[in-house]
């Protein structure tokens, strides 16, 4: 929409480039295009609008196959103003002067024309054939539908172009959807049995396939542990007969050791009896020696000590002997002298006549 602005009791207009804009001044036209600006005095001008763009008409009509089925056709048409001089002559596109904005909307005839001459081709077509083809005859009937659009004399009459015309879908009615669907759904359903069984199968397959590899594992674990339980037996009944033939040997290195060790202790005893022997001997001669020689030199003592006594007087004599015999007394520590005891020792002292 162009745009149109106020400056006292004047108006501006400032087309865009995808609308034509035609300013008409007393039946005569001023000016006419598309991307004009301009001012005007509102009270004369009639200002003209026709977009030129390319314009998307969504249709959805529904139609009847030959078998009198319901179906809905989804279709696109693209088109646009071709000649939008014979399009203003035709059809009200003026707009209001003071505010730009369009009096009536003429876009909306043009989509009910090419609504209308759009869905006809497809009724006739849709009409012959029956639901299962129709539903697969979705370029036959854009063939048709670009067709009858191209050649409509209406359309050039107020200056419409078809750029294209595109079918996008043709359904049925859910129901009727949902029936048809159920064969393919179903043959579908049977290939994904299929091919689920055969994943059982496989599945099944590869459980044996490892039920097997376990089972010769554990077997294969058994031998080899059969073969450690042996091998371990074998090496005990080694390491029991190293161990007793090297206790026999240390029994035996013991034995010779104790033997050797009893004839070297025997030969040193019998050495060292030999030499205690000797030994006794040599101590029991020289004892000998010496108790000659102290018998020798005692008798020769007591024989000069007799003959000393042979030269002394009996007096001397008689008083050695008390000092002798006084040495051999006891300890006194109180002597009470009577004269008893006086006169018998004085009767022992005295000379024998």
């Amino acid at each position: 929409m162009a745009d149109v602005t106020r400056r006292l009791h004047l108006r501006h207009l400032r087309g865009t480039p995808t609308s034509w804009v035609r300013w008409q001044v007393g039946g005569r036209v001023r000016r006419e295009g598309t991307g004009l600006s301009f001012w005007y005095r509102p009270l004369r001008a009639v200002l003209s609008e026709v977009p030129v763009d390319d314009r998307e008409l969504p249709l959805l009509f529904h139609a009847r196959t030959g078998d009198f089925a319901d179906i809905t056709v989804q279709a696109t048409v693209t088109y646009r103003v071709a000649d939008p001089a014979l399009a203003a002559a035709r059809l009200d596109f003026s707009v209001d002067p003071r505010t730009g904005r369009a009096r009536s909307r003429p876009l909306d005839q043009v989509a009910t024309l090419l609504a209308e001459l759009a869905q006809q081709p497809a009724l006739d077509l849709l009409a012959r054939v029956p639901l299962a083809e129709a539903l697969t005859t979705i370029a036959p009937v854009r063939e048709a539908v670009s067709a009858a659009l191209a050649d409509e004399p209406r359309l050039a009459d107020v200056g419409v172009a078809v750029v294209s015309a595109r079918v996008v879908a043709i359904r049925p009615e859910p129901e009727l959807e949902r029936a048809l669907q159920t064969p393919t759904r179903e043959a579908v359903q049977v290939e994904a049995d299929r091919a689920t069984y055969a994943r059982r199968a496989q599945a099944v397959e590869q459980e044996r396939s490892i039920a097997e590899n376990e089972l010769q594992n554990k077997i294969e674990l058994a031998r080899r542990e059969q073969q450690l339980v042996e091998q371990h037996g074998a090496n005990s009944r080694r390491r029991v007969e190293l161990d007793a033939a090297a206790e026999l040997a240390a029994a035996q290195g013991k034995a010779e050791r104790e033997k050797v060790a009893n004839a070297a202790a025997a030969e040193r005893a019998r050495v060292l009896a030999g030499a205690e022997a000797e030994k006794e001997r040599t101590l029991a001669a020289a004892r000998a020696d010496g108790l000659r020689a102290v018998g020798h030199a005692e008798a020769e003592a007591e024989a000069a000590k007799l003959a000393a006594y042979a030269e002394l007087p009996p007096e001397v004599l008689r008083a050695l002997t008390v000092r002798d015999l006084a040495g051999q007394l006891p300890q006194i520590g109180q002597l009470t002298v009577t004269p008893d005891l006086v006169s018998d020792l004085l009767a022992r002292l005295a000379p024998t006549r």
